[in-house]
C-alpha cells in the first residue's frame, strides 16, 4: 500500500459535510484516498512536514479553454468585447495542429497544478489540421491532474449567419460521430476516475438548434454531462432574443439543457427568473469572474444564485481571455466583486474557497473530490503561511485574503504533482520553451 502522511498541520480546512477546521492535524493518504484525519498518525511510508501551512482540498476548475495559453496578451485582441475579441482569434487559432493543443494543455494545466488545482474541466471546441481531443487528454495524464475533457463543436459559420470563420466549423454529422468516439475511447466513469469526458456545443451562435438537442440526447444515452457558454454578456443576450425569441435560459429549457447533468459558463447576465430556473432544475454554473472583467462582460450575480441553490464553482475560463491561469486568484476575484456589488459582507474568503473547492466539484458531478474526509480522494493542496505573503495575518484560514495564490505542494490521487512549489512530473521548462517557439510561429 502507497501511502503519504501530512503531519502536524497549522490548519485543515476540510470542506467536509460540517465544514470542520482542525489546528495542528495529520492527514493521511493510502492508495489515492484520504485513509485517516486526525493527530499523532502513523505511517510506514513518506511523511511531508505542514508545520507553519495551512492544508485544503485541491483546487477545482470548472470552465477553461487550454489551447489558448497559446495565445495571451495577443494585440488587437486586449481591448476588445467578446464578438470582436473572437474575431480577432478565430484566424490564428485556425493555424494550430496537434503539437499546439498538446503543449498548451500540459502548460495551462501545469500553472493551474501551481495554484492549487487538482481537478479541471477543458471546453475545446475547435479543431483544425487534425487536431482531436486526445491531445489534451495525453496531455493532462502526463502531467498527473485529475480531467474532464469536453468534446466541444462549432457547426455555424461566416457565410450561414454565425460568428466563426468557415474554416473552423465541422459537419453536425461528424461532430456527433466524433463525441461517441471519445465518449467510448475515454470516458471513465468510475469513482475516483481521473479522466470524464463531456460534451460541449461551444454556444448558442456558434451551433444550430437541432446540434444542442442532438448532443443532449447522446450525453443522456452515453450518461456524460453537458456544458456550453450562456448568456456571457450583453451581446449574447440580444443575440437570443434576436434569433430565438427568447432568453438564454429559456432556449436552454427548449433543448434540454437544464438539471444536474449540465453547467453552464459566465451566466453574466441571467435574469432572476432564469436563477430560479437554475435553482429549481439542480443546474450547475461556471462561474469565471477574471474573464468577466477582462472582456467587460459584467459583474455574475453569484450571492443571488448562491442564495437561490445553484450549484456554483469557479473558472478560469481561457487564457486569451484572462491572461492567468491562476484558480486561487480567481477566488480572490470572485469574492472581491461580490462585496464590489453588494457591499464586505456579500461573500467570505471562506465562502469563496468552498466555491474554488467542493462547490467546483459538485458542479462537476464529482462527489468523491473537492472535500477532504476519509474515502475520499487523495487531492490535497499544502499552503506555506509562513512567508511575506500572510506575515501578521490573525486568521491563516483566511487565505483569499492574507495568503499565498501558488502552493508549496499538491497531491492528486495521492501522487505528488507539485513539491516545494515546483512540478514534479514533466519537464516544464522544456514545455514553456517549445510553447514560445509555437507562439512565435502563429504570430509570423
Amino acid at each position: 500500500m502507497a501511502e503519504t502522511l501530512i503531519r502536524g498541520a497549522d490548519y485543515l480546512i476540510t470542506m467536509d459535510d460540517t465544514r470542520r477546521e482542525l489546528a495542528g492535524a495529520d492527514l493521511l493518504l493510502r492508495d489515492g484516498v484520504i485513509a485517516e484525519i486526525g493527530q499523532g498518525l502513523r505511517t510506514s511510508g513518506e511523511i511531508v512536514e505542514a508545520k507553519g501551512c495551512v492544508v485544503t482540498p485541491g483546487l477545482v476548475n470548472t470552465h477553461h479553454h487550454l489551447y489558448q495559453s497559446m495565445t495571451r496578451a495577443v494585440p488587437g485582441a486586449q481591448d476588445a468585447l467578446l464578438f470582436g475579441w473572437l474575431q480577432r482569434l478565430y484566424p490564428i487559432w485556425a493555424r494550430m495542429g496537434p503539437e499546439h493543443m498538446f503543449t498548451s494543455a500540459q502548460i495551462g494545466l501545469a500553472e493551474l497544478a501551481l495554484s492549487g488545482c487538482s481537478l479541471s474541466s477543458d471546453h475545446l471546441y475547435l479543431y483544425p489540421n487534425g487536431v482531436r481531443l486526445e491531445d489534451t487528454i495525453h496531455a493532462a495524464a502526463e502531467l498527473g491532474l485529475r480531467f474532464h475533457p469536453t468534446r466541444g463543436s462549432m457547426s455555424i459559420g461566416e457565410s450561414d449567419g454565425g460568428l466563426p470563420p468557415d474554416a473552423l466549423v465541422e459537419r453536425e454529422a461528424a461532430i456527433l460521430e466524433d463525441c461517441i468516439r471519445v465518449v467510448d475511447a475515454f470516458h471513465d466513469p468510475a469513482e475516483g476516475s481521473m479522466c470524464r469526458v463531456g460534451l460541449a456545443p461551444c454556444s448558442p451562435f456558434s451551433v444550430s438548434r437541432e446540434l444542442m438537442r442532438d448532443t443532449a440526447l447522446l450525453a443522456r444515452d452515453k450518461g456524460v454531462m453537458l456544458h456550453t457558454h450562456l448568456a456571457e454578456n450583453a451581446e449574447d443576450v440580444a443575440y437570443s432574443l434576436e434569433k430565438f425569441g427568447c432568453r438564454p435560459g429559456e432556449y436552454a429549457e427548449s433543448l434540454g439543457w437544464l438539471g444536474d447533468d449540465v453547467w453552464h459558463a459566465h451566466c453574466v447576465q441571467l435574469d432572476g427568473a432564469e436563477i430560479d430556473l437554475f435553482a429549481r432544475t439542480g443546474t450547475g454554473v461556471a462561474h469565471c469572474p477574471c474573464s468577466n472583467c477582462r472582456l467587460g462582460s459584467g459583474i455574475a450575480p453569484v450571492r443571488a444564485m448562491l442564495d437561490a441553490g445553484v450549484p456554483l464553482g469557479l473558472g478560469v475560463d481561457g487564457s486569451a481571455s484572462n491572461d492567468s491561469g491562476n484558480l486561487a486568484a480567481e477566488a480572490r476575484q470572485a469574492m472581491l466583486l461580490q462585496r464590489v456589488a453588494r457591499g464586505a459582507d456579500a461573500m467570505s474568503p471562506r465562502a469563496a474557497l468552498e466555491m474554488a473547492t467542493r462547490g467546483g466539484a459538485d458542479v462537476l458531478g464529482r462527489p468523491d473530490c473537492g472535500r477532504l474526509m476519509p474515502g475520499k480522494r487523495a487531492d490535497v493542496a499544502i499552503w506555506d503561511v509562513s512567508g511575506v505573503h500572510s506575515a501578521g495575518s490573525w486568521d491563516p484560514a483566511a487565505l483569499l485574503l492574507a495568503g499565498p495564490t501558488a502552493v508549496r505542494d499538491l497531491f492528486v490521487e495521492g501522487r505528488q504533482v507539485v513539491r516545494d512549489g515546483r512540478v514534479t512530473t514533466i519537464d516544464l521548462a522544456a514545455q514553456v520553451a517549445r510553447q514560445k517557439e509555437l507562439a512565435k510561429g502563429l504570430a509570423e
